[in-house]
């Protein structure tokens, strides 16, 4: 079976809810954990050790995680260890719906109620569709998925396909929480669930605070319309 096929355009709405993945419905924090972990076991501190030097350069460069694109660089770097490149597989098919948050899904299928509901997330071509579809978020948007390089770039591009009044982002980094309200302002709402290690760091009170924010994704389901909508509006700049 291949992976289904994106929604054609969607029509104007009232209102759209764009969710981001990384740490903010998934636990990513703990993929990168058990993959440290499964190179530590199977090919050695070392190459643990250069695999994520190798790793951090290349998100630096691009602006967001490239696992695959990672061990790609491991392989050109050191073509004689072919003892990573098994780790391939490990991430492929890791089991990415065990890591979605408690009250992730609760979350999405609450606003649903609202309006449509669609992934809006950084990565690459190949693993992060894949990361999506593996834990079960493409078939629960259906197909509403989108993944660019740099998505606070692309919300012209967000308001062709997904046309609305008014955008909820849902996203666990302020940087691109604060981005997207400059350019939308009051038709935007920005909810900042403080999860994960970015939603953790000092740079977030460098930014003005987002319109709601949550311990967890799991709270968003104790808001209504009414109340989301006017968070946005109270706040817009």
């Amino acid at each position: 079976m291949g992976m289904p096929k994106p929604e054609p355009k969607a029509p104007h709405a009232g209102i759209v809810f764009l969710f981001d993945v990384d740490n903010t419905l998934l636990d990513n924090d703990r993929v990168t954990a058990d993959l440290r972990r499964t190179l530590i076991e199977r090919v050695g501190k070392e190459s643990e050790r250069q695999y994520f030097e190798l790793f951090e350069q290349l998100r630096t460069e691009l602006g967001y995680s490239d696992y695959l694109g990672a061990l790609q660089r491991y392989r050109v770097k050191y073509p004689h260890d072919p003892n990573l490149l098994a780790v391939s597989g490990y991430l492929v098919n890791y089991p990415f719906a065990n890591r979605l948050f408690p009250g992730s899904l609760d979350a999405v299928e609450h606003v649903a109620r609202f309006g449509p509901t669609v992934i809006l997330s950084d990565g690459d071509v190949v693993f992060q569709p894949r990361k999506v579809e593996r834990a079960g978020l493409w078939e629960l948007f259906g197909g509403r998925v989108l993944i660019y390089i740099h998505k606070e770039e692309e919300l012209d591009e967000v308001e062709r396909r997904y046309p609305a009044d008014h955008y909820v982002l849902i996203d666990d980094k302020v940087r691109i929480l604060t981005a997207a309200k400059k350019i939308w302002g009051p038709r935007l709402t920005t909810v900042f669930p403080r999860q994960g290690h970015y939603a953790l760091s000092a740079e977030v009170d460098s930014y003005p605070p987002p319109d709601i924010t949550l311990e967890r994704i799991g709270e968003l389901v104790e808001y209504d319309l009414v109340d989301i909508c006017a968070a946005g509006k109270r706040t817009g700049r």
